[in-house]
């Protein structure tokens, strides 16, 4: 949906807007687990409950702008097959996607890199709320903290798009990376909540923005002609590679006794991902995707 040389602001602005939406609905559903009794619901349990039927109504309201006016290119038609019969087949597809993105060296390296550092950054999120649990740091603190990242995220994540424009994708999500290994330092010293804010807030600063642009860069290493599948293996990708990170936090925490030596744990995610980033060639991999857009169209014709 982005034109060419446009995919880091459009990103960033997809992040910033999801941002927007999260954060709204967040504070709705706190006001209403918090102030049940107020807002005229039978017990917490029923706002608990409501909340999460809240936000299947919210994915609901919001992906019919979707639906309705972003065309959709046309697909080939296919017989009818069982659910485990489709299951099995688009897990064999995968295994063929990722044949193909291995002719793409950058793009491999590429993704290689985004396993690693995504995963340090998809286990802060997950277990941000365990850490915070196990210090002490209150349910209602916690969940103000999440309000102040999805704020904090709208305007950092836009600013990170307006920065590419002028730094580059790659050097922006360097400079995310290595304040996350800040964070995971600062992240063992934390004792009382004002300490959990000020981490949220600096997650917000760099968690949208590092997201939004390495899927634009992921967006203009990639053929046009081969965009569903490939960014469908990136998503699916990044989930498989996910429990590694979650893994490492859960090991740490066992071995040590302590969760504060996990989050020191997960400064390997960054560095070893941003290592793995700085080798990527992001202009010789947008030259490759072109060139076989070409032959595709020579191929075409």
């Amino acid at each position: 949906v982005a034109k060419y040389g446009d995919a880091d602001r459009v990103s960033a602005l997809g992040y910033a807007l999801g941002y927007v939406g999260g954060g709204l609905l967040l504070v709705i559903n706190m006001a209403m687990v918090l102030k049940w009794e107020a807002l005229g619901f039978p017990s917490a349990l029923f706002a608990l409950k409501a909340s999460f039927f809240s936000v299947s109504l919210w994915w609901g309201a919001f992906s019919v702008p979707l639906l309705k006016n972003v065309p959709e290119p046309g697909g080939k038609s296919i017989t009818k097959s069982s659910f485990p019969q489709v299951a099995s087949a688009g897990f064999a597809r995968l295994v063929v996607t990722f044949s193909q993105i291995r002719l793409y060296r950058q793009l491999m390296l590429f993704l290689a890199a985004f396993w690693l550092y995504n995963d340090g950054i998809s286990t802060i999120i997950k277990m941000a709320t365990a850490y915070g649990s196990e210090i002490g740091i209150g349910v209602g603190h916690m969940a103000g903290a999440l309000v102040i990242t999805q704020f904090v995220g709208i305007f950092c994540t836009l600013l990170f798009g307006r920065a590419a424009r002028v730094f580059g994708a790659k050097p922006c999500v360097l400079a995310g990376l290595g304040v996350y290994a800040v964070i995971c330092i600062l992240g063992y010293w934390m004792t009382v909540p004002w300490h959990f804010f000020l981490l949220a807030a600096a997650v917000g600063t760099v968690q949208g923005g590092c997201q939004a642009l390495s899927r634009s860069i992921f967006a203009v290493m990639t053929p046009r002609h081969r965009a569903a599948e490939f960014f469908g293996f990136f998503s699916t990708s990044a989930k498989m590679a996910g429990i590694f990170g979650p893994l490492v936090f859960g090991v740490v925490a066992q071995v040590t006794g302590q969760a504060r030596f996990s989050i020191v744990a997960l400064i390997f995610f960054f560095v070893a991902g941003g290592l793995l980033l700085s080798r990527v060639d992001v202009k010789a991999g947008e030259k490759a995707a072109r060139e076989a857009e070409e032959q595709e169209e020579a191929w075409s014709a």
